[in-house]
Formats: structure tokens, sequence, C-alpha cells
């Protein structure tokens, strides 16, 4: 097939084929690099490990590799290594939210209490580090000490805003930027310098994957007020509750009248749904077309990832990246 034309991509299964090997090895890894000296760490990293995920940053890792030209365990041991590290940003991010549901179970924090939590999450980042530090490579340093530093700025831009129904588009993309697509970015360049990528090939793929961390993190914020609970894993509306204004919101408030504004104040200053039902959020999300909105936004980054990708050489990664692009944006979960 000629360069730039795209075939119709795989579905989910085939996206899973791809990598199905290698995704069971990186669970491999992470197990064995998660046995701590000290008992209580193995029991919390083994406790997250068993709580699952959709392991996209891995796959991104996986299939950026196998696009460029195959690394073998070098890929394998860089999948585990961003893995560690996301399970490490939730631990933090529960301890500062006071989240007390991930996934469908307790969070960390409440089963083993916040300090012990905080310290689990400090002892993820650094063993992903030394898991890192092995293969002695400088670009490999140098991509995961800026993801980590953007991530906590990230966080902590994340909590100068939080309460506040006045955070403008501009402020929670910034956000999304450091917190969530930084991420998706750096396993995609991780994934093609190991397989000894050049280094416009690096800036390609990890652009395609920044594009879906964006859309993976609007298609969240959709979820947050739409899904089922049980689906979710964590209440429905919980980031509202938290304090934290997402994008949805932002543009219904753009339209909002003084009363609907009142509505989500109130939300952020009781942290809780006692006197503003969460169904009364949902109408105004649905009165100015907040969600729809999303969507819309979402697609963009979903299309700009897919334009990214189309001039490199089609093969069945290249194809199941591409359907990754779509998955994200058209999830239930």
């Amino acid at each position: 097939m000629p360069i730039g034309k795209v075939r119709r991509p795989p579905g989910p299964a085939e996206i899973l084929e791809a990598v199905e090997r290698e995704l069971r090895l990186v669970e491999r890894v992470i197990g064995l690099e998660s046995v701590a000296s000290v008992e209580v760490l193995t029991a919390m990293t083994r406790y997250l490990q068993a709580s699952g995920g959709k392991r996209l940053r891995p796959m991104l890792v996986l299939l950026a590799s196998k696009l460029v030209g195959d690394s073998g365990e070098a890929a394998i041991r860089m999948a585990a290594v961003v893995e560690m590290v996301h399970a490490a940003t939730l631990v933090h991010d529960d301890v500062i939210d006071s989240g007390e549901t991930r996934r469908g179970r307790p969070s960390v924090n409440v089963k083993w209490g916040n300090h012990a939590a905080v310290l689990a999450g400090d002892w993820l980042y650094m063993q992903a580090f030394q898991m890192a530090l092995r293969e002695r490579n400088f670009r490999i340093l140098e991509i995961l000490s800026d993801v980590t530093q953007r991530m906590v700025e990230g966080e902590l831009l994340q909590l100068e805003r939080l309460g506040s129904a006045r955070v403008t588009e501009a402020d929670y993309m910034d956000v999304v930027d450091r917190k969530t697509a930084a991420l998706f970015s750096a396993s995609a360049r991780l994934g093609t310098v190991v397989a000894g990528g050049d280094e416009d090939t690096e800036e390609k793929l990890g652009a395609f994957a920044w594009n879906v961390g964006m859309a993976f993190q609007l298609a969240d914020d959709i979820l947050d007020f739409t899904a089922q609970p049980s689906v979710l894993g964590k209440p429905v509306g919980n980031d509202l509750v938290e304090g934290k204004v997402t994008l949805p919101l932002i543009y219904a408030l753009e339209e909002a009248s003084g009363e609907e504004r009142r509505l989500v104040e109130t939300v952020l200053k009781e942290r809780s749904y006692r006197r503003v039902p969460f169904a009364a959020v949902l109408n105004l999300l649905e009165r100015r077309r907040g969600i729809e909105r999303v969507r819309e936004r979402a697609q963009l980054f979903t299309d700009a990832a897919r334009q990214l990708l189309a001039p490199l050489v089609d093969s069945p990664y290249q194809r199941a990246l591409l359907t990754l692009a779509e998955l994200v944006t058209d999830r239930r979960y």
C-alpha cells in the first residue's frame, strides 16, 4: 500500500492482539519490580497492580516501538516504567483529592492512610527511574525527568484553581497538557527511542500521543458526568465535588445565567450535592451544550492525531495506533 494511504482501522481485539504477548510480559515485569524490602510497600504496589487499568500508556510504548522497529525487551521494560509512573501519580492524586475509590476499589490512601500512600507513590517513582537508569540511555532519562516535572507542575496549577468557578479554557488545557497528555506523549517517545527511531519520528509519534492524551482527558471529563458509577469505578460528578471545574462546565458557564452559576458555586463551596442535586448540574450541562461542545473538541484532537500518523508507512501497528486514538474518544469507561 502506498505511503500515506490509510486502511480502515482494526477493532479493539486487533489492537490488543498486536501487543497482547508483550502486555503479559509488562505485567510480569511490574510484579517483579514492585517487590520492596519493606513488606507494606509490596502489599500496596501489588494492590495497585491487581486493580487493573486500561494500560493505554504501555500500549503506546509497545506500538510505537513496533512501528519503528520492535526493540523487544527494552520496550517491555519502558512500558512497565510508564505504568509505574502513572500508578504513582494516581496514588498522589487520591491523597491530594481525598479520593476514596479508584477503579471500583477503595483507594490506597483509604486502605493504608495518607502518609503511607504518599511514601508508596514516592517509592514507585524512584523504582521506575531506577529501571530506566539500567538502560544507560540519556534520552530516556531526559524524557522521564521532563514529564515528571510537568505532571507535578500540573497538579500544583490545579490545586491553585481548586474550588473556583472562574477557571478558563486556557487554564484547563494547560493542566491537561501537563497532567495527562505529557505522559501519553512521553510513552510514545520512549517506545520510539528504545527502537532506535530518529528525532523526526520521535517528534511525530510524541505529538500523535499528546493529541490522544488530550482527547482521553476530555472524554474522561464527559464520563465523570455521564457514566454509570459501576462502569466508571468511582462516583459520578466526583470532580466537581472535589472542587475541579472541568471543560464541560467551563463551556456551560460561558453562557450560564447568574442563577445557574450560583448552582455550581454552591456545590464547589459545600463539596457535596446536598443542596444542589447532581441532576441540576447535569441539566445545566445539557441546556448550555457543555458536554456536546467537549465531544466536538475531543474529536478535533483525535483528528489531529490521525493526521500525524497518516504519512507513516502503513502497517498493523500504524492501524492499531489509529484505532486507539478513535477508541479513546468514543469510550464508555
